[in-house]
């Protein structure tokens, strides 16, 4: 029923569609999202894993997850991340999906909402050391789609896969067009 509700609102009522999915069996990923312009991104997102039913994950710093607002992050998918600066994030994550039997991390390359021309590569590193799929998400808003794309398997050479990998976001639009990642 949920799903339906979902897929109607964001559908019928704002006239977005959802193009392809994650299978099933791909309980362990790391879901890069592209362009991150604006906070709607995390509705899209909300929506968008609601219309496909699956769960999908996402880590924020443990300050935000203290009631009662650790409630809405947790049924959204949130995670506490303990963010301090002698720990290292990728093995936290890395060990974050050991522990989990379902953990689909969503991230954005970009690290923030400003107009950047490089991608961080925490995300990269995470999905390398977890031994899990790259999954790339575009959040088209010139389109109104976001598009699930074929999981993608890291080699180890990181140059060739993010070349490889910011392919899927050639003429992708964000929320704010000025600050969309220019795919080259």
């Amino acid at each position: 029923m949920k799903q339906i509700i979902y897929k109607f609102i964001f559908c019928k009522v704002f006239g977005w569609k959802v193009v392809g999915t994650i299978a099933p069996e791909i309980k362990k990923c790391v879901l890069i999202a592209v362009p991150h312009t604006s906070w709607w991104d995390f509705f899209l997102g909300i929506f968008s894993r609601g219309i496909l039913n699956l769960e999908i994950n996402y880590v924020a710093k443990k300050e935000l997850f203290v009631f009662p607002f650790n409630y809405f992050f947790t049924w959204t998918g949130g995670t506490p991340l303990n963010r301090q600066k002698n720990e290292n994030k990728v093995d936290t994550i890395a060990k974050i999906f050991q522990e989990k039997e379902v953990f689909r991390l969503a991230i954005a390359p970009e690290g923030t909402r400003k107009k950047v021309s490089e991608w961080k590569t925490g995300f990269y590193y995470m999905a390398l050391k977890a031994n899990v799929p790259i999954v790339p998400v575009a959040f088209d808003y010139g389109r109104k789609e976001v598009v699930y794309h074929e999981p993608f398997y890291p080699t180890g050479n990181i140059d060739a896969d993010l070349k490889q990998l910011k392919l899927y976001y050639k003429g992708v639009v964000g929320k704010i067009p000025e600050k969309s990642f220019t795919a080259i």
